[in-house]
């Protein structure tokens, strides 16, 4: 998810200082987290640690299109998605649009069906308070909000996240172009 675009006014924001305030003066150990998150100003510049020498970078694995392309190529196939997103939607009313988006999610559901075992990452629901413990795995959940401080977090599960326990996409021909996603129709 991407920042929030919606930033506090002015007045929002003297109203938090004071609150910081009061709160770093008040509770020692949310001064110390400032402090230690280099939030807010500092008294003195702490001395720079000596840093040891930076591990090497994890190798990246080169992801291949062809299983991609494939995906795409089912997509089309079972949901004409490239149709519809290729489309210029401007000419036609919302009921058009509506009845199209219908086809193309059913298509697009049975082609996931057919080929993925998709698992909600959490099984609870969506709105529930969800305690995470040291160690979460941070892959499969994302924080989001005011991330301050270590584990165990506390907050409000807004989205389930999704797994795939398997993949089974069809094998292809060794001679099959995977660059060719729908081949164009002449009818005679």
């Amino acid at each position: 998810m991407s920042k929030s675009t919606n930033l506090p006014s002015f007045g929002s924001r003297i109203s938090l200082a004071i609150g910081a305030f009061f709160k770093t003066l008040g509770d020692a150990e949310f001064a110390a987290r400032v402090r230690d998150d280099g939030i807010g100003p500092v008294a003195a510049p702490a001395p720079a640690p000596v840093a040891a020498p930076a591990p090497a970078p994890a190798p990246l694995r080169e992801a291949t299109p062809d299983a991609a392309l494939q995906l795409l190529s089912l997509f089309q196939r079972e949901a004409r998605l490239i149709d519809f997103t290729q489309e210029n939607l401007s000419g036609y009313s919302d009921a058009d649009i509506g009845a199209a988006a219908r086809v193309v999610h059913e298509g697009c559901a049975k082609v996931l069906r057919e080929h993925f075992s998709i698992d909600a990452i959490r099984s609870e629901a969506e709105g529930s308070r969800v305690t995470l413990p040291e160690g979460f795995d941070a892959a499969a959940v994302r924080l989001t909000g005011n991330v301050v401080g270590k584990a165990p977090f506390t907050g409000t599960l807004s989205h389930r996240g999704w797994r795939a326990s398997s993949v089974s996409l069809p094998k292809l021909a060794e001679a099959h172009d995977a660059k060719v996603l729908a081949p164009a129709e002449v009818e005679l």
